[in-house]
């Protein structure tokens, strides 16, 4: 059997009660190691699971062929950050594991899809989501303008194995090379789901470096009075 079990956001203790139980009894546990960033260790994983994890790249899960088989004789767990379908990878995973007939339970979990909507943005009126890249690309600023009166959430680029993530400052930059308008308002967000995360709410210009991460930046389209109205909490104090 394998098992697809999101992690949700923060630390070792946001996986549910009924993953946690499915951990437990498992042969072999995996942590995919790309999709985000936890706000702990490995080590704090295996010592509230009480089991040895094993980290996994984005290459070994794209060509899982290996870990399915594994999965026809042992239960297998892979534990994904935030929920498990939030990447295409673990999508044409479960696929995979169901056309060779082995036997695929989900165990969801927040994300920063939902996470969001701490900011007071209605999740109903997101249009498409978009990434941008540590490369240069037009397509982020075509999404933004493609979804014209809906919000865009920016997922920014990230690779944890190396510890490179990308700052919304550094995002804005690349949007602004593709003609993006910096006198645009955006919501900067950094550690959704944690106990301490950061949002933001400013001109595109005015967004300076954070170093927290993992981050997203979201470009609010039309805006109702009670979205403004939560907005508000997130402006920057001005010192007098």
């Amino acid at each position: 059997m394998l098992t697809l079990i999101g992690l949700g956001l923060n630390d070792e203790k946001d996986i549910s009660i009924k993953g946690l139980e499915i951990v437990k009894k498992a042969d072999i546990v995996y942590l995919e190691n790309y999709t985000s960033k936890l706000q702990c260790s490995k080590q704090s994983l295996e010592k509230l699971y009480g089991k040895e994890i094993q980290l996994v790249e984005r290459e070994v899960l794209e060509n899982a062929t290996a870990i399915i088989s594994q999965a026809a004789y042992n239960t297998v767990a892979i534990l994904i950050v935030g929920d498990v379908f939030s990447a295409t990878t673990h999508i044409s995973l479960f696929q995979e594991a169901k056309q060779k007939g082995i036997e695929v339970k989900v165990i969801n979990n927040a994300s920063v899809l939902n996470a969001i909507g701490i900011t007071g943005l209605e999740l109903y009126k997101f249009g498409k989501t978009t990434s941008i890249p540590f490369h240069e690309s037009d397509t982020p600023l075509k999404v933004i303008k493609e979804n014209f009166k809906l919000h865009t959430l920016c997922l920014l680029d990230l690779v944890p194995s190396e510890n490179k993530f990308m700052e919304s400052s550094e995002a804005i930059e690349k949007l602004k090379k593709s003609g993006f308008d910096t006198n645009t308002k955006v919501v900067v967000c950094a550690q959704l789901g944690s106990d301490n995360p950061t949002i933001i709410y400013t001109e595109a210009k005015n967004v300076k470096q954070l170093n927290k991460f993992p981050q997203c930046l979201i470009v609010p389209g039309d805006l109702h009075f009670m979205e403004k109205e939560l907005l508000e909490y997130y402006k920057p104090k001005i010192s007098v």
